[in-house]
């Protein structure tokens, strides 16, 4: 007799800094998966949430914030980037004092799709292990590219200089480490839709994974 989900299937995506884990997540959404953006999410925590904020200002400095339109405020990210990437003690305080947040917020995340009746729900992240934050997730992806072309991507992209790239990726676990506990691989070496084509076979994979749930033959939880 199947039983009925009391939660979404919950899929962990993750990859160092230009290995298109976002695009394979947003490709995900299209095909009908929920979406929980991890990073964005803790950026915005970090413009709103008074707490945080009070604890971001502690550790970089009152200046860290300036004044944006309507009030808001406008956190100066590279400065915090370039100082956590260099100081290990910090991006480990700057962590411990956002992801908490972050995670209420996926909770938060996995009951509105509970009730909208959505089968699975897609967490992307980029430090998803570093967290300790995967036991409560059934399949964790990890999106991999050669590590120039993820230079490259990521510096095409805007996410910093060439020597600021390369100190997030000091910063972030080797791909290796991350490859052996993934319970799925996705390669992106070439064209978009060649990804989309390896996000659809990924997506097919998670159908067949989360009814194994519901037929009552995969792991316990749902």
């Amino acid at each position: 007799m199947k039983r009925e989900l009391k939660r979404p299937f919950l899929v962990g995506v993750t990859g160092g800094i230009g290995s298109g884990k976002s695009t394979v997540c947003r490709f995900l959404a299209e095909l009908g998966c929920a979406l929980f953006e991890a990073d964005r999410v803790a950026k915005d925590l970090q413009c709103s949430d008074p707490g945080i904020i009070a604890g971001i200002r502690n550790l970089f400095g009152q200046d860290v914030y300036s004044s944006g339109s309507g009030g808001s405020l406008l956190l100066d990210r590279r400065r915090v980037a370039a100082e956590v990437f260099s100081s290990p003690e910090k991006l480990r305080a700057l962590n411990n004092l956002v992801h908490p947040a972050v995670y209420e917020a996926f909770h938060a995340a996995v009951e509105e799709a509970r009730r909208q009746g959505r089968g699975v729900l897609v967490k992307e992240a980029a430090i998803l292990f570093e967290t300790g934050r995967t036991a409560d997730l059934d399949l964790i992806v990890v999106v991999v590219a050669d590590r120039q072309l993820r230079l490259q991507r990521a510096v095409e992209k805007g996410l910093g200089s060439r020597e600021e790239v390369l100190e997030r990726m000091a910063s972030q676990w080797p791909q290796e480490k991350l490859v052996e506990k993934a319970g799925y691989v996705v390669p992106n070496e070439g064209t978009k839709e060649e990804l989309r084509h390896q996000t659809e076979k990924l997506y097919e994979f998670i159908l067949q994974e989360a009814a194994s749930c519901r037929d009552g033959s995969g792991k316990p939880g749902q």
